[in-house]
């Protein structure tokens, strides 16, 4: 699709499994977009759809009016601002950027903190949602920065998100993100386990989300991940369980923080970093169900 050149130029840092499908989605909707990733092969996620390639986040920047960055955390969102040929190096460009990222709250408004003084203003957007939503433009995003900031990114939000709170000011998107992590966390945990108790007990698992479907306890993780765990379709992964692992331990910071006693989070904490860490970074996140089959059966 040819580029609206009557819509802002994109510049769009990272391209996993989140950022590759984002950028896409800006192309189909008319966005001239030019990217970066740390890994260069991640380009031909992306460049045969339109986007154009830059040698660093500080050419990004300069070649756009607003910037993007989903990334795996902190560190890496700091690289990208700070490192050799950050954002902070860019001579002229955009000066508002939109971090889709998951990084903590205090981390957000460090580095915010900072980045004004190089002239770019801050948009904590943390999503959620998944590949197929990014794809589709239907993720929800938490927001944390000024309404003057976040009226400036309706163009972008409104074409990757189908909801977009404001919260609040910087780091409030991440802090709501915590908050949802602590549910889908835990959820992950409770739907393998469930999963297990439905085989021992000798019912079907797959007919459970169909029989509670309309209920209190349905959801679109009982709906959605559920299911993925009864059909055991892992490969390739929708999410890397090292991403939820990361989330979850900055949960229990947050916990912490908060001077609060969470006993099921952090039981649901102490589980999931365990299944990332028995050599499962790298598997599916919703893979837990078979490490539930494989250590509890």
């Amino acid at each position: 699709m040819t580029a609206d050149t009557n819509r802002p130029r994109v510049g769009f840092v990272g391209l996993g499994i989140m950022g590759a499908p984002m950028v896409r989605r800006l192309l189909s909707q008319g966005f001239q977009v030019t990217v970066w990733n740390l890994e260069p092969e991640r380009a031909e996620e992306v460049v045969p759809h339109g986007a154009l390639w830059a040698e660093s986040p500080a050419e990004v920047r300069a070649a756009s009016d607003i910037l993007a960055m989903c990334v795996l955390h902190a560190e890496a969102v700091r690289n990208c601002c700070f490192g050799p040929g950050g954002f902070d190096k860019a001579s002229g460009g955009a000066d508002l950027i939109v971090d889709f990222s998951t990084v903590p709250p205090d981390d957000t408004r460090d580095i915010a903190a900072q980045m004004a003084g190089a002239g770019l203003a801050w948009i904590d957007a943390p999503v959620s949602g998944g590949p197929d939503p990014a794809e589709t433009g239907t993720l929800t995003a938490m927001l944390g920065g000024t309404p003057d900031d976040v009226a400036r990114a309706g163009p972008l939000l409104e074409a990757l998100t189908r909801t977009a709170t404001l919260l609040g000011p910087l780091g409030a998107g991440q802090v709501a993100k915590t908050l949802n992590q602590a549910i889908v966390g835990t959820n992950y945990v409770l739907m393998a386990e469930v999963l297990t108790l439905a085989r021992a007990a000798g019912i079907d698992p797959a007919r459970l989300p169909e029989a509670l479907a309309g209920g209190l306890a349905d959801s679109q993780i009982l709906q959605r991940t559920y299911r993925q765990m009864v059909a055991a379709e892992f490969d390739p992964p929708k999410a890397f369980a090292r991403q939820l692992a990361k989330d979850m331990k900055a949960l229990g910071s947050f916990v912490s923080d908060q001077g609060g006693d969470m006993p099921l989070i952090a039981r649901a904490i102490e589980t999931y970093v365990a299944y990332a860490e028995d050599g499962n970074a790298l598997s599916d996140a919703a893979a837990i169900s078979a490490y539930y089959a494989r250590t509890r059966s």
